[in-house]
Parts: structure tokens; sequence; C-alpha cells
């Protein structure tokens, strides 16, 4: 897995970006399987993947694009995890008893998703040892940054929760220092627990402070070494 930021053993970053190794822990038969009961469409931006209370009805397999996983009351969400390309969704809903998604995932770029019936990959964690243990181990590896980034959103201030953010999206997802930001300061605020306004002005003093320029949704991290004590000490 890619480096990720963290600070007194905690990851705070929000983006989970897995390899497909779990396809190729399958016999050629479960392959099969898979790639019968499973089928690839394409999201547009803003569109809305699956839904909070919605009957579990498949596994997301992200293959290609960027979405967000967050919940929503009323007219505010909390954003649990950006996930990139290569990443299983949905998961969550595997255990007896359950039938219903906890979570909306609504897309920020066009993206390409497999959806796989759930009765399916439920048959093949009950029948391979290996895949299921995998399977297992990506769901404690989430479990483990979510709980990292609960700590970043209730004990840091509000200049180390953006920092985090900024750093996690130069590392994790566009893998460079300058990249163009597809999200929102809405969705900025909803990542950080701030208001947009918050963000807004944060952003300014980050500016202002030589730690990052911005033109329009363009964003360059010029101080990657400040921002990181801020993500570590803020």
């Amino acid at each position: 897995m890619n480096q990720i930021i963290e600070s007194k053993g905690i990851s705070h970053c929000s983006v989970f970006k897995y390899s497909h190794s779990w396809y190729e822990l399958l016999t050629e038969d479960e392959k099969l399987l898979i790639d019968g009961h499973s089928v690839s469409l394409t999201f547009k931006k803003g569109e809305t993947v699956c839904k909070r209370g919605a009957f579990a009805s498949h596994i997301y397999f992200l293959e290609e694009g960027l979405v967000k996983v967050y919940l929503e009351e009323r007219n505010k969400n909390l954003i649990l995890m950006l996930s990139t390309k290569n990443n299983l969704l949905g998961l969550a809903a595997i255990y007896d008893g359950n039938n219903k998604l906890p979570y909306t995932v609504s897309t920020y770029t066009n993206s390409t998703i497999r959806m796989i019936d759930i009765q399916i990959f439920r048959q093949l964690l009950k029948q391979n040892s290996e895949f299921s243990f995998h399977i297992i181990s990506l769901l404690n590896e989430k479990t483990a940054q979510i709980y990292g980034r609960f700590f970043s959103l209730t004990q840091k201030q509000l200049h180390g929760r953006l920092a985090d953010i900024l750093l996690c999206l130069s590392n994790r997802i566009f893998k460079s220092k300058s990249f163009e930001l597809p999200l929102s300061r809405a969705d900025l605020g909803d990542l950080t627990g701030m208001s947009t306004e918050s963000v807004i002005r944060m952003m300014k003093e980050f500016k202002d402070d030589g730690l990052i320029e911005m033109n329009c949704k363009s964003i360059e991290l010029l101080d990657v070494a400040r921002l990181e004590r801020i993500s570590e000490f803020g």
C-alpha cells in the first residue's frame, strides 16, 4: 500500500487505495462465477452509485474514478472516506443479519464501477479461505484508518485537519504536489468537519503563509514539510 500520513501511530488519511489482488486469490471457476454475476457500469461526475438504507444487492468494485463514501443527515454530510480505483465498496453490508447499505456512495469524477452480486460474493467468502482472510484484512484496515480519521476530526484544530486532507490528496490520489481539485469547498468542509466559510478562510491563510498556491481549482503544495508538521501537531 502507498504511504499515508501518520501522527503518533494513528493514521489520519481518509483515502483508501487497494490493489485488486483479491481477484487473484480466486480459482478459475470462481473468477468465472464473479464474471458471470457482475456488470460494469459508467457513472458521471456527481451521480449516486448507491444510497444509505437501500437493500444491499451488490458489492461495488471501483475500476476507474474517484468516489466519496459518506453518511447523510438532513443537510449535513459526514464523509467517511474517499475511494480511488481498485477499491471494493459495500463490504460493510455482508455480515449476517444485515441487508441494507450503511452509507451512500457518490462520484467525484466520471467513474467505472463493477457491480458484483452480493450473494455470489458471500458464497466465495464461505468456500475460499484465502479470499475470505484477505477481505477481512481489508475491512480491518479500513476500520483502523477510519478510527484515525475520527481522531483527526475530534482532536485536531482546523489547520491540522485541512493539512491532513491536502496531503492525502497529494500523496494518495494525484501523486503530485500540483493537481486539479475535483472537490468543492463544501466537500472539503464535509471532509474536515468545517463550514464552507472556514475552509475558504483557512485555504487563504495557507496561501498567504506560502504553504500552497491556488488558481481556481488548481492547487500546488509549496511547503510539504510545514504541512506535515501542521498535520502532526495541529
